[in-house]
């Protein structure tokens, strides 16, 4: 723990400690998902199974539930899961991409877990407290925001554990496509590592849905789903982060291990919510909004802003160069009354620095009218609105 940083929210809460909002606040530092009410059908669900509270859940998850999960993966990527064998529920993607560093990670013989720099800070919590080293995969303007795997050397490829790629990118909006993976395949090939995707902004995105990690395996011909995990929940995709309800799918060797895991550390999700959730992968209605939303509020917000920063291939931040990024995230609270999070808390030292620090990351969560008067208040503090 002493080897963390604190986590980038307690660093903002220190930032801007004693500093009043110089106008009416708008919080666009955290990326919860704010889409309206919790669907008729979720809480339906959980009301009708209530007497599922009164036994213990399995913790590979209900059958149903992972059928579910199944054929959702079908109908968006067109590949065919076995739910048996590759599949098992999540609290959440956050519980699942922590605890997957403890099965995979043998600090003696592997001890790198390769990470995007900047990235969300649970990956770096879960490799240090696995006992490995972080091997950071700078994702730089210059390169698009892609993870470098081209910059590894190769002594350190032959000691990493597995890697954690977020696509679409927390916090960049970068987003892989088939060719990136292929690369990273790969490698992950050559040199015996495995593959962790979080996926979980898979369904928020202004046009093309991004291509996913069990995608890109069929595309390219590849053996299953070897060597590969994803990761999902229904927090983004269904607007319902409370429900902590998500999945794993992938390699069946890699989820019996995590099961194995799994069975000890006891992350079981409530009865009653693996039926809410099965009900939400099965329906597209909501998504479909969810996302008209999203979008929304990232036309919106680009149109407003004077920048030349690309908006996000998924996702629902924007990520803006400002310079001094503690800086323009005081300014932007005591001037503008904005909430926005320094992307050097995003990042973490590494050779070249910290490639978040110069970033803010605004979530664009509260629709298209808050984000475009989001870009306006932005505006003023870099020196470029009215």
């Amino acid at each position: 723990l002493a080897a963390l940083p604190d986590y980038p929210f307690v660093r903002l809460a220190r930032l801007l400690d004693g500093l009043a909002p110089g106008k009416s606040p708008l919080d666009a530092g955290a990326g919860e998902p704010r889409v309206g009410g919790v669907p008729d059908f979720v809480s339906a669900a959980i009301r009708d199974a209530g007497d599922r509270f009164g036994r213990y859940p399995p913790t590979r998850g209900e059958a149903f539930l992972r059928e579910a999960v199944a054929e959702w993966l079908s109908r968006r990527y067109g590949v065919e899961v076995d739910p048996a064998r590759e599949v098992l529920s999540a609290n959440g993607t956050r519980e699942a991409l922590f605890a997957v560093a403890l099965a995979f990670v043998n600090p003696e013989a592997r001890p790198l877990v390769a990470m995007p720099n900047p990235m969300y800070q649970i990956y770096l919590g879960g490799a240090v407290l696995a006992g490995a080293r972080p091997l950071f995969l700078s994702c730089r303007k210059e390169q698009g925001f892609a993870p470098d795997v081209d910059a590894v050397a190769e002594e350190h490829w032959t000691r990493c554990a597995f890697v954690y790629v977020c696509s679409p990118s927390n916090p960049t909006g970068w987003a892989a496509d088939l060719a990136w993976w292929e690369k990273l395949f790969a490698l992950a090939d050559r040199y015996d590592f495995f593959v962790v995707a979080d996926e979980c902004y898979s369904e928020v995105y202004p046009d093309a849905p991004p291509t996913g990690a069990l995608e890109a395996c069929k595309k390219l011909g590849r053996d299953g789903f070897a060597r590969v995990l994803v990761m999902n929940s229904l927090s983004k995709r269904s607007g319902l982060p409370g429900l902590r309800s998500g999945f794993i799918a992938g390699d069946a060797q890699l989820i019996a291990r995590f099961a194995k895991l799994r069975s000890y550390t006891g992350p079981a999700t409530p009865g009653p919510l693996q039926v809410a959730a099965a009900r939400a992968w099965g329906d597209e209605a909501h998504v479909r909004q969810n996302r008209r939303h999203y979008a929304e509020a990232i036309r919106a917000f680009f149109a407003a802003w004077p920048g030349d920063e690309p908006p996000p291939a998924g996702g629902f931040f924007a990520w803006l160069f400002v310079g001094d990024d503690e800086d323009f995230a005081r300014r932007a609270w005591v001037e503008e009354g904005v909430k926005v999070l320094p992307g050097s808390y995003l990042g973490a030292e590494a050779e070249g620095g910290n490639p978040g620090r110069g970033f803010v990351r605004v979530a664009l969560v509260e629709g298209a009218k808050v984000a475009e008067e989001l870009a306006r208040r932005l505006a003023r503090v870099r020196g470029q609105g009215a």
